[in-house]
């Protein structure tokens, strides 16, 4: 069930009618619709996984309460690795095995060996590798003793398998989202409200910005042997505001879909094209996920408390192991190298942290060293995506090898290139309401909180009537196959 299809429009109200007028504010009547709409919404899409989903929410349940339960630091850990080589088990065979098979038979064929290596045809349960985030946090946090298991199972469960980020996260923490779980929730006109607008700016940036970017970057990707260097750098273009625009959205409707519940879920991304270096990117570019490696990955291996070797060491492998997470394939792995490389004068020099504020605050415009310092970070993260969108290795540096011919003098040209000035002009408008906005927790927060009431309507009934405009591609949200 996609966020932006008439099913989950449908599915939507109805699971709200239910939870604030049939359960009657009763806590646990609330929790308990809410698993079993979120196991419904689950099931929409492959009803056999399902019964992965809720073995995964048994074993981290019970390993944690018998860990809670554990007399000794041996038991402990006993029952911790039960679950982490379980869960990470289950991630290798859907989402690694074939890679790891063929990457060997490909080793071997190297020296002379010829063998045809043994894969599975499986497909890849959606969000596995959001859920099974989830379940490692909560049982690493008991394990440390950061936390106490959770006795209820339906709240667990909820925590686990909540409906809005069930598949593409954000990928929240106990400590933040359970409390709110086991705490008594009552109607909010002004948060609902605001998680209507989150969701209406969410489905604009998927709708409009990220599914017709994915249209032209479709074509330039697919046949890339045939167009001109600028063309295919407009392509990458169409890719980077893409992908942005459909995770970010997929985001932002979960986060306003949780919001008319009561709940608040972690932020996920804080206008990140508008960051000054890598680093400050990379906290603003899907921040469950960078916190999460940061908090169980690289903290653990000593962090930046280690010397300078060390730091370079825990950055690689923090970046190698986000590039394998989103995928098994090359592609992803060497998208994760470069943009360590990227960050690597900012760790080696200290100024990782120069950039904790968003940009021009309180301001209208950027300084100019401030526009130049984004435009070269947008640049580098440019062509990083091209290795994250390519089918392959060898696509990726012809592709980028294309941009670098004479060719990119050339005017830009592909099939439908004259239909692009209506995306070019929604483009220019999404950028700067984005910039206008980005001091706010989404874009249009506040927008025209100044204006006259009625203007604020016409804006919202603008973005309205653009979603039904565009509406025909509904195209799968790309975090999906992760």
């Amino acid at each position: 069930m996609l966020f932006n299809s008439i099913n989950f429009f449908i599915f939507l109200p109805i699971v709200l009618l239910f939870y604030w007028f049939v359960t009657k504010r009763n806590l646990k009547a609330q929790n308990l619709l809410l698993l079993v709409s979120s196991y419904f919404f689950y099931a929409c899409w492959d009803w056999r996984f399902l019964f992965l989903l809720i073995f995964s929410t048994l074993l981290d349940y019970f390993t944690g309460l018998k860990m809670s339960d554990s007399q000794n630091r041996l038991m402990k850990r006993f029952w911790f690795w039960i679950s982490v080589t379980i869960n990470l088990s289950f991630l290798g065979v859907f989402k690694y095995y074939n890679f790891f098979a063929d990457s060997f038979a490909d080793a071997l064929r190297q020296i002379g060996f010829h063998i045809n290596p043994w894969t599975l045809k499986l497909i890849l349960p959606v969000g596995i590798s959001f859920y099974t985030f989830h379940g490692l946090s909560y049982v690493i946090d008991i394990y440390n003793d950061k936390i106490k298991a959770e006795k209820n199972f339906i709240d667990y469960s909820v925590f686990v398998s909540f409906f809005p980020l069930l598949v593409a996260g954000p990928i929240e923490r106990a400590t933040h989202l359970l409390p709110q779980i086991q705490k008594k929730r009552t109607f909010d006109y002004s948060k609902s409200v605001d998680g209507l607008k989150q969701i209406l700016w969410g489905l604009f940036k998927k709708i409009v910005i990220a599914d017709q970017c994915a249209e032209y970057a479709n074509i330039i990707f697919s046949n890339s042997e045939n167009f001109s260097g600028s063309t295919y750098f407009l392509g990458a273009l169409f890719f980077t505001f893409q992908i942005y625009g459909d995770f970010s959205g997929y985001s932002d409707i979960a986060l306003g879909t949780a919001r008319l519940f009561g709940i608040e879920l972690l932020r996920n991304f804080a206008f990140p094209y508008f960051s000054r270096d890598i680093s400050e990117f990379w906290r603003r570019w899907h921040i469950s996920l960078s916190t999460w490696f940061r908090d169980y990955l690289y903290i653990p291996l000593g962090g930046s408390k280690v010397g300078i070797w060390g730091k370079v060491r825990n950055t690689f492998i923090i970046f190698l192991v986000s590039g394998f997470w989103h995928g098994a394939n090359w592609t992803f792995i060497i998208w994760g190298l470069l943009n360590a490389i990227y960050i690597m004068p900012s760790i080696v020099l200290g100024t990782n942290r120069n950039n904790l504020e968003i940009v021009a605050k309180g301001k209208h415009l950027p300084t100019i060293s401030e526009f130049l310092s984004i435009l070269l970070t947008f640049i580098l993260t440019v062509f990083a995506w091209i290795f994250f969108r390519s089918e392959n290795v060898k696509l990726a540096f012809y592709y980028i090898s294309q941009i670098f011919s004479p060719s990119v003098f050339k005017a830009p040209y592909f099939p439908g290139i004259g239909y692009i000035l209506p995306l070019m002009f929604f483009l220019f408008l999404f950028v700067l309401i984005e910039w206008i906005g980005r001091e706010q927790q989404f874009a249009i927060a506040t927008f025209g909180n100044k204006c006259p009431r009625f203007l604020r309507w016409i804006f919202y009934y603008l973005i309205i009537l653009s979603l039904f405009y565009f509406a025909d591609s509904n195209q799968q949200f790309i975090y999906f196959q992760f």
